[in-house]
């Protein structure tokens, strides 16, 4: 009987997981090595929201002039810590030079390619773990407070945004389940069909985990410095460690300009109990705050903060949702928990996957900003292609780290 090949995962939010996953389903025998931060990561502390229309880059002329207006010193969700200067400029800088009309075309056209497999990936994942409750096709709600924010969001319902993604009026179900959640008068709503979200963040990253121990997996508590990447305990090595991905990824030769862009969340169950079940994640435009509600909780999320993954937190973004919940009429009480977590974020706003040029056993999925939940289970089937020597489903030629050399 041939030896099963081995392959060491580096990485335990929902890449690595999903990666880990994909390879079992392959015949691979995976160890997967979490370094237990903390704080669990950015798949876990996000809204649960499955983006698939999220196709612009964040690296766009627009966005770059939209800036002054989005800082959190003018009450916008973006932050810039002068303590994490040494990180924010030199990303910044390279992030100015993805921002051009080429570069951003060629960025979105990326991006669409991925998010257009995003859920079926997440139907075929949560089928194979016997968890299809975990995915909820029932679309996202884009909430205005102001007849002029309003105006805008309307204007915007006749183009497109993705294949497979529409958007619409809000209908009088989702007016009347906002009016219950908010005490504060809404100026309209839209809602976008052709996305999705999880049951619960929490509960999609442990099924996914103890489906992997129950195949076999093994989970090492730890970090893989650069002299164990080296040593060849493994046949394969996956890095799909986040943040952290960019210091394995140095020490193979690859630059790679990743920065910590941070989130924060607070969440309440007493707070979910007022909050309509039927209701999806709903983003309130004006404030840059999304809230969902789980099995676990009542969740608002926001903020966009450039640092060193490990900063310490900024006290006053959590203050800051609770005033915004607040003013919302959903105000959370003693039971409030808190958290933040680091986006792994590089310039151009595309994750980086492929195969290392410089040592071909390893394999390469991070990097992907706000969309790690997304891509989780289809960046796992493309890592799975390329151990097994398959073609994957998208070109990966636009997420080679080569383009940051």
């Amino acid at each position: 009987m041939a030896k099963r090949k081995t392959v060491l995962v580096i990485g335990g939010g929902v890449v690595g997981l999903c990666a880990a996953l994909s390879l079992q389903d392959r015949g691979f025998d995976a160890t997967l090595v979490d370094d237990a931060p903390e704080r669990p990561p950015a798949s876990w502390g996000n809204v649960g929201h499955i983006a698939t229309e999220q196709v612009a880059p964040l690296a766009s002329w627009a966005m770059v002039f939209d800036m002054p207006r989005r800082l959190m010193t003018v009450g916008g969700p973006v932050s810039f810590p002068p303590t994490a200067i040494g990180t924010w400029l030199p990303f910044g800088l390279r992030l100015l030079a993805a921002a051009s009309p080429r570069r951003f075309d060629q960025g979105k056209a990326a991006l669409a390619d991925l998010l257009g497999q995003a859920l079926p990936a997440w139907r075929r994942r949560a089928a194979r773990v016997g968890a299809p409750d975990l995915l909820k096709e029932t679309g996202h709600l884009v909430a205005w407070e102001s007849e002029a924010a309003a105006a805008r969001g309307r204007r915007e319902m006749s183009t497109a945004v993705a294949d497979g993604v529409t958007r619409g009026e809000a209908s009088a179900a989702d007016t009347e389940a906002l009016r219950r959640a908010v005490a504060r008068p809404l100026a309209g709503a839209m809602r976008y069909a052709g996305t999705g979200s999880v049951s619960d963040p929490g509960a999609a990253l442990s099924t996914l985990h103890l489906a992997f121990v129950a195949a076999g997996g093994r989970v090492e508590r730890g970090v893989v410095d650069a002299a164990r990447l080296g040593r060849r305990e493994s046949d394969l090595v996956v890095i799909a460690a986040g943040a952290r991905s960019g210091a394995l990824m140095r020490a193979l030769g690859h630059p790679t300009p990743i920065v910590a862009e941070r989130g924060y969340h607070i969440q309440s169950a007493a707070a979910a109990r007022d909050w309509p079940e039927e209701l999806p994640p709903v983003v309130f435009e004006e404030r840059a705050l999304v809230v969902s509600r789980f099995a676990s909780g009542l969740r608002a999320t926001s903020f966009v903060e450039f640092t060193r993954h490990d900063a310490p937190p900024d006290p006053r973004k959590w203050a800051r949702l609770h005033a915004h919940m607040a003013a919302l009429g959903a105000a959370f009480g003693a039971d409030t928990t808190t958290w933040h977590g680091s986006r792994p974020t590089l310039p151009d706003y595309l994750p980086a996957i492929g195969v290392s040029s410089k040592d071909p056993r390893v394999i390469y999925a991070f990097g992907h900003q706000h969309l790690g939940l997304t891509l989780g289970p289809l960046s796992g089937e493309i890592v799975a292609d390329l151990a097994t020597g398959e073609r994957p489903a998208v070109d990966l030629s636009p997420f080679a780290v080569e383009r940051f050399a």
